[in-house]
């Protein structure tokens, strides 16, 4: 099936960009009109005060572990003022109403932060003023706190509930007071996670989990190559498979449907099926690297250049050079691509672990030829999604399937499937070149050599040849140099690529925080002394460094054999900075330590950031050390954990989480941890053994 999706600039923009502040969707501010109930209080879509004293908080961000069914409503419990022992919540269904339910860039909190006090801040006042009105006070002289309304000078208090049907009558506030930071009391605090209870009894519904009545179940076929085509198949074998029911021909794929999974994968392994391998049949990683060490030699497109790099680079008393390489990687969440899906005439129905359902839905109801709002989009709690889930190809074939099946079908992919059938994180090439003067840097380019995520899926999207998503961490990269360029070469040799966590940022600071390394060391410096004399002018930057390192033991003496490593790099409105300590145990590389620190604004629930930073280092270590895709006959390879190696437990070091005290607006969590991991341990190893490491995974001379 094809990977290119045509679509506007307003969702192109919406999708590559920031997420939108406020809300959308023709809503008023805060998510909806108030309305009077005689049962609740409902003045935004995201929240309601019943009278049985229950507070309802809707999530609109998908849980994927991550914990925004707990931080979200936190955000709205602390500016409602609610008893955080009332609260309730639920997970809301795609729909208009409740404004953007988009899940990707670490943006679920940052981006959800002032709507959401908004929206609590309104009903609070709302809250307020009717408690004011029925003692004849005025509003300014009560208060909200914890679940009531008090009245400090003739000593009343109201509950919540008991408020609900006058608060209810009242217009909604057009522009709230919102708290002050020094007056929160559960943002900062970690009660317990709505989500984890169901996990541990297993109550919890993935997408996989979803059963349905009469469901049967699907497996594709897909060509073995990357651009192949279908020419025929045969189902006579396939159909001959006990439990096997249908076999449906898609666009470019054969899907086998069956009474259940096992039988829909063996009737697939049955198919007779004949392949066009395409135009990259003779594709593999040899040629890959050929390619893009040749486009490497190309002068590229500039997307941020601060003075005259050339004429700065003449005049340096030395000049470096070195090459980095990371590769292509599965996203390999533990939860493969599944969706749910029963087609009804001109109606669809999915139940689907999905990051961005608007476009999900916008693309199932084009490829039925059905109204979008025909499709009723139920989103699951999701088995990982690091970025995979937000391109939704396999909803698609699941309702291409349902559309010939009668009934409703849930597709599954086998790992395989996962990893050889789907997209990756890019794989780049970086041409660092540096000029240094005595103890200073002087002059610095950073050239990146990749395929383009959004070229890829937007055909005709980049205005100029220039792609802003590869520039992640180089248009603004924070080190004051005075001649500095960062470009890069659009080179794609055809395999498919898709936002990866941390995305671009996953690779760009690997070459240029190691190559800082390099020019630290050609000028006789420390490397934390070097970083902080070029982050005079950046001092959020400079904090969480010094943390990082202050908390590590920077410049303390270690075991014979281990070498100290450092990195920093912000990214998604956040500041991270890592020191790793690395040894060499039987030939490779063993992480002891790994000390994080974090500058992500406003904490909101510090138990969440710590899971996520060491989730973050645990992903970062499996890209650095064990992680990649290799090519051959224009095909993956690795279909498996036993080729695209991940981080296994005796293996993982002891992690120290560190959060700078901060009343910023929150910046991201998800994502920022991952950059600085494979930087800060390629580091410690040349400080271990001498040997500079620049391609991922590492491996370490024989």
């Amino acid at each position: 099936m094809s990977h290119a999706l045509r679509m506007d600039r307003r969702r192109f923009l919406k999708l590559t960009g920031a997420v939108a502040a406020g809300l959308a969707l023709g809503l008023d501010r805060f998510g909806a009109i108030a309305h009077a109930d005689a049962a609740n209080f409902e003045p935004s879509a995201l929240l309601q005060v019943s009278r049985d004293g229950s507070v309802t908080l809707w999530v609109t961000k998908t849980e994927m572990g991550q914990g925004v069914s707990t931080s979200l409503p936190m955000i709205l419990a602390e500016e409602l003022e609610a008893d955080w022992k009332t609260v309730k919540i639920r997970y809301a269904k795609l729909d208009p109403k409740y404004g953007d339910q988009d899940t990707g860039g670490s943006e679920s909190v940052r981006g959800s932060y002032d709507r959401l006090r908004r929206a609590a801040a309104a009903a609070r006042e709302m809250l307020v003023a009717a408690a004011a009105k029925r003692w004849g006070v005025l509003p300014a002289t009560c208060h909200a706190e914890n679940g009531a309304v008090l009245h400090a000078a003739s000593k009343r208090s109201t509950l919540y509930r008991e408020l609900v049907g006058d608060a209810s009558k009242l217009p909604v506030p057009a522009d709230p007071r919102l708290k002050e930071p020094r007056a929160f009391r559960l943002l900062g605090q970690s009660p317990p996670r709505f989500d984890i209870p169901s996990k541990v009894t297993g109550a919890a519904c993935y997408g996989i989990d979803v059963r349905v009545a009469g469901m049967l179940f699907a497996s594709i076929e897909r060509c073995p190559t990357h651009g192949g085509r279908l020419v025929r198949h045969e189902s006579a074998k396939a159909l001959a498979v006990a439990g096997v029911q249908q076999v449906v021909a898609l666009p470019n794929a054969v899907a086998v449907v069956a009474s259940d999974t096992w039988s829909a994968f063996r009737g697939r392994a049955a198919l007779d099926v004949v392949w066009d391998p395409g135009p990259l049949a003779s594709l593999d990683s040899a040629s890959i690297d050929a390619k893009f060490r040749a486009d490497a030699e190309q002068t590229g497109v500039v997307h941020h250049q601060v003075g005259d790099f050339a004429a700065a680079l003449a005049r340096s008393g030395q000049k470096l050079e070195s090459v980095y390489t990371v590769p292509y990687l599965a996203h390999a969440p533990m939860e493969p691509q599944n969706a749910t899906v029963l087609v009804t005439g001109n109606r669809c129905r999915i139940w689907a672990p999905v990051q961005i359902p608007s476009w999900a839905a916008d693309s199932v109801a084009k490829e039925l030829g059905i109204p979008r709002e025909n499709i009723d989009l139920e989103i699951t709690l999701v088995g990982g999604g690091f970025g995979r889930r937000l391109y939704h190809d396999y909803l698609i074939e699941a309702a291409l399937v349902a559309k010939q099946v009668q009934g409703p079908v849930q597709l599954v992919y086998s790992r395989a499937d996962d990893m050889r059938a789907g997209f990756y994180r890019p794989a780049s090439l970086h041409r660092m070149t540096a000029g240094v003067t005595g103890a200073a840097l002087t002059a610095l380019r950073h050239r990146v050599i990749c395929p383009s995520i959004s070229q890829q899926l937007f055909p005709g999207s980049l205005k100029n040849g220039v792609d802003r998503n590869i520039s992640d961490g180089l248009s603004d990269w924070p080190y004051s140099v005075a001649d500095y360029r960062a470009e890069h070469v659009l080179s794609d040799p055809g395999i498919p690529v898709l936002w990866w966590r941390s995305v671009y940022n996953s690779q760009n600071p690997f070459a240029s925080e190691c190559f800082l390394d390099e020019c630290a060391r050609a000028a006789g410096k420390d490397p934390l002394a070097f970083r902080l004399a070029l982050l005079k002018d950046r001092p959020r930057h400079a904090a969480v460094l010094k943390l990082a390192a202050q908390k590590a033991g920077w410049g303390r003496a270690v075991a014979k054999g281990h070498g100290l490593g450092l990195a920093m790099h912000a990214s998604f409105g956040s500041y991270a900075a890592m020191v790793a300590e690395v040894s060499v145990e039987d030939g490779a590389p063993r992480v002891h330590r790994a000390v994080i620190a974090l500058d992500c604004g406003q904490v909101v629930h510090p138990d969440t950031i710590r899971a996520q930073l060491e989730g973050a280092v645990m992903f970062g270590l499996s890209a650095a050390l064990h992680s990649r895709l290799t090519f051959a006959a224009g095909a993956t390879v690795e279909g498996n954990f036993d080729g695209h190696a991940i981080l296994r437990l005796p293996d993982a070091p002891r992690v120290e989480v560190h959060l700078m005290p901060s009343s910023e607006k929150p910046g991201g969590v998800g994502e920022p941890g991952v950059p600085v991991v494979a930087p800060s341990v390629a580091n410690a190893l040349f400080a271990a053994t001498g040997q500079r490491l620049r391609n991922l995974p590492l491996t370490l001379a024989s």
